[in-house]
């Protein structure tokens, strides 16, 4: 029996443990690693969902630990299960590994992919922030104009406690705080929900699709960061980010949405640079030629232009985005420049606590304060921030209505985006076709 280490960041491991090895008697399963998202270690993956082979659950161990955890725990095999890393960081890992005489490999998506009795469209990307959560949802209004009922099914955020969440529903914005959510899934769930769509999301996708399939006739994979479907997709949509040339090829696993997709959208062409538009499309037309390629704008509106219009600005952008996602900014900047902005401030000296550490943490970020809210600590900070920051109006580009979390003492606006195709016939076409 082989000893197996999954390291990963509270999502994406426990679906490959789920699908591949919980009911495996040749692998034994030591541990889960986590890393990324803060305070999602020292835990336990717990027996409900780990099954009656693991009566007593799976640790959750900080990835840092790794080298104690190889050998206390006799590790002969580690799988790498989360997503958003640049390749070169999975050669580091798998050459860490090695060094301590354990071999590492990637998990295998297409062994990951649950097969559903109802029809599923994927929507994916290449990187965190190109822009899905606009994209799904107008996949969802041309689905829904075609007479079909769909189901969101959400890439899973279980950071909380695993035994309430391996299924979860989300229907009203009340489930939100029901189901003790972090500022990240309600990025992620309330503007579905405010649309008028159910959202499904948890800890073991074989029962969360089962219960989405009962109430729908059409499956959304609705994917998190550039992670491949968990369910497999009768139409396989990726998004690239042209503001991003090149990472379509560089970054893990979304370089397997680039080349397996049915349809590659080009997003943000308005903000992109010509010449970076046409390096994604030579990628593209090279690796995955007989993919549908497609372009789109991401329009952007502020709620009171007015409001920012010579003034000094504290701008707010969506967490993974502005973090991980490498991009430093979002549409919230972009509206506040659009808006005539006096000044966009560098919230850097008025950061406290975790919001602090996250610039330490991302050297790239200094424009822009990243909305994250993990826990009641970070949601604590981020408050805070905002309130020492010398500054005339806040500028916020998060997916929800911060005003609704926080308790914000200054002028605020608010910054959304959306999704329109430029390419005719484009998505909806093909949606018609396929699912019409």
């Amino acid at each position: 029996m082989s000893r197996i280490l999954i390291l990963g960041a509270g999502g994406r491991d426990f679906h490959v443990f789920n699908t591949c090895y919980r009911d495996d008697p040749s692998h034994e399963v030591v541990a889960f690693t986590a890393t990324q998202i803060p305070d999602i270690d020292d835990r336990i993956y717990p027996p409900i969902l780990s099954g009656p082979r693991y009566p007593d659950g799976i640790p959750i161990l900080p990835e840092s630990d790794l080298e104690n955890i190889v050998r206390e725990r006799g590790v002969e095999e580690a799988i790498f299960a989360y997503s958003d890393v640049p390749q070169a960081y999975v050669a580091d890992m798998a050459r860490r590994c090695e060094a301590l005489g354990v071999s590492m490999r990637p998990f295998d998506p297409a062994r990951t992919m649950l097969a559903g009795i109802k029809p599923c469209v994927a929507v994916c990307a290449v990187r965190t922030g190109c822009g899905k959560s606009a994209l799904s949802r107008y996949v969802v209004s041309i689905l829904q104009e075609l007479g079909r009922q769909p189901a969101i099914l959400r890439h899973p955020m279980p950071y909380g406690d695993l035994r309430r969440q391996v299924v979860q529903r989300f229907g009203r914005l009340e489930d939100l705080e029901k189901h003790d959510c972090t500022i990240e899934e309600m990025e992620e769930y309330e503007p579905h929900i405010q649309a008028g769509s159910a959202v499904f999301a948890g800890a073991d996708y074989g029962k969360v699709l089962a219960a989405a399939e009962q109430e729908a006739d059409i499956i959304l994979w609705d994917g998190g960061n550039n992670d491949t479907p968990f369910i497999r997709p009768d139409l396989y949509i990726t998004l690239l980010d042209p503001l991003r040339p090149g990472h379509e090829l560089t970054y893990f696993p979304g370089r397997w949405n680039f080349e397996r997709a049915d349809v590659l959208v080009i997003g943000k062409t308005g903000e992109a640079q010509p010449e970076d538009i046409e390096t994604v499309t030579r990628n593209a037309k090279e690796h995955n030629p007989n993919a549908r390629l497609l372009r789109a704008t991401s329009p952007v509106s502020i709620s009171d232009a007015d409001a920012v219009r010579g003034k000094r600005a504290l701008v707010i952008e969506d967490g993974p985005t502005a973090t991980h996602g490498g991009m430093g900014y979002g549409a919230g900047m972009i509206a506040a420049q659009r808006s005539g902005a006096s000044e966009i401030i560098d919230p850097r000296p008025y950061a406290t606590g975790e919001i602090a550490a996250a610039f330490e943490a991302y050297p790239h970020l200094h424009a822009v304060v990243p909305a994250l809210g993990y826990g009641d600590k970070q949601i604590a900070d981020l408050e805070a921030t905002i309130d020492r920051a010398d500054c005339d109006v806040v500028v916020i580009g998060t997916p929800i209505d911060l005003g609704r979390i926080l308790k914000i003492s200054k002028p605020s606006v608010r910054v959304t985006y959306g999704f329109a195709e430029e390419t005719e016939p484009g998505l909806a076409q093909i949606l018609r076709e396929k699912f019409g």
